[in-house]
């Protein structure tokens, strides 16, 4: 088989080399990819928006499936656009794709059809969302209803800090059209989980669990971020929360996709919150996660051409998916000053030495600059440990960390200090 893969991140760097361990796969591209798919697969200078271009591309090189990674081509449909071309594209079409295109489609989809979610309210008018906001009590969740590459998600511990996230979303625009509508939520408390699974319909086959870390500094401090850090398994979490989750939640959600002419097919992925009263829905994502992806496909034993064709073809309920017992652990290495404004152009030495002792790194944010290997994004690796547990798999994680340098880099020291049991 002739692949594209859509992306340029540590995400796409993952399923690439997933996919290049397929016997099926004959030719590997990635559109536009980074330093690192450049050594597994031929790079092709589109960007993920230039869906005429890519399909063109797709038809020459006689492409015989594509598989999207990143939300925003998704929301805007370049499945459709594939499709449209007589490509099979895996990921949803710009239909299904709004459970994660818009907070507020999401959270009306899960109300209507009794989900687990946290309570909230939705606005179009910033002085409406004010007033309603001062009679809340905090802490309390800001959210851009669009896209806003990870970013548009305020957990506000005052009111104070709840004003200025509305402000900067509604009236300076700092997410642009994905702040003109919002989403006010109340704050749930307990441990958060992502499940990923691969849908087609009303099938549901769940990968292995994960948790990620957002704030850029130990400890869950500092902004939000893209992700700087995953592992898996769970060994703190029980299984039981876990099946209640995939029972009460992705199961439901998938059918209820379906009950409103969306089907889902590809990845959908749930952020979800631990609580009191058991998991509940954050969020919705209609691709794999990142950095979740780093940790959970390492993991898969059963060939990911095959899950991708079963599902493409209606037959994903008949495969019987393998997961191995390893643990995995993801430490994002980033570049200074991310998430807000960071430098280029930054060396990058020890890849080479962190991948003889074993550790898989997936580039983020990376390039090529006379005969160099540098910096070009805020994330810019995930350096990935394996083991037979979380602390082995931790231990070799940290130890790669440390032999990759370059200026200015950063990353948690704490990423799966919590699954030490």
């Amino acid at each position: 088989m002739r692949i594209l893969v859509i992306g340029g991140g540590g995400r796409e760097h993952a399923i690439c080399w997933a996919l290049k361990k397929s016997e099926k796969v004959k030719e590997l591209y990635c559109a536009p990819g980074n330093a690192g798919i450049a050594q597994i697969a031929e790079c092709v200078p589109l960007a993920v928006s230039q869906f005429d271009e890519l399909t063109q591309f797709a038809k020459d090189a006689s492409i015989n499936l594509v598989f999207v990674g990143p939300d925003d081509p998704l929301a805007d449909g370049i499945v459709d656009a594939f499709e449209a071309a007589g490509i099979p594209a895996f990921g949803p079409n710009k239909a299904a794709a709004e459970i994660e295109g818009s907070k507020i489609f999401m959270k009306n989809l899960l109300k209507k059809y009794n989900i687990p979610t946290a309570k909230y309210e939705t606005f179009t008018d910033y002085e409406s969302a004010l007033a309603y906001l001062k009679e809340q009590s905090t802490p309390i969740v800001i959210k851009a209803d669009g896209l806003a590459a990870g970013k548009g998600v305020t957990v506000a511990a005052t009111l104070e800090e709840a004003e200025k996230a509305l402000r900067e979303a509604m009236v300076d625009k700092v997410f642009g059209d994905a702040g003109n509508q919002i989403v006010i939520e109340e704050f749930l408390e307990g441990q958060e989980m992502s499940i990923l699974a691969f849908v087609d319909g009303e099938t549901v086959k769940p990968m292995v669990p994960a948790q990620d870390h957002k704030p850029i500094f130990d400890g869950d401090k500092g902004p939000n971020t893209g992700g700087m850090g995953t592992y898996t398994p769970l060994p703190h979490i029980e299984q039981s929360i876990i099946d209640d989750a995939i029972v009460n939640i992705i199961h439901p959600t998938a059918k209820a996709m379906v009950s409103e002419g969306r089907p889902f097919r590809g990845v959908l992925f749930a952020g979800l919150m631990i609580t009191k009263d058991g998991p509940k829905t954050i969020e919705f994502n209609a691709r794999m996660g990142d950095p979740e992806t780093q940790v959970v496909l390492p993991r898969l034993k059963t060939d990911l051409v095959d899950i991708v064709l079963a599902a493409m073809n209606g037959r994903l309920a008949d495969l019987d998916i393998q997961w191995s017992d390893e643990a995995a652990v993801c430490v994002v290495a980033a570049s200074e000053g991310y998430p807000a404004s960071y430098p280029k152009g930054r060396v990058i030495t020890g890849i080479a030495g962190a991948e003889a002792q074993g550790a898989l790194v997936f580039h983020a944010g990376t390039a090529m600059k006379d005969g160099n290997l540098v910096t070009s994004g805020g994330r810019v690796l995930g350096i990935v440990g394996r083991g037979r547990d979380i602390a082995e798999a931790r231990t070799r994680a940290y130890e790669a960390v440390s032999v990759i340098q370059f200026e200015g880099k950063q990353n948690r020291t704490d990423i799966a200090a919590k699954a030490l049991v």
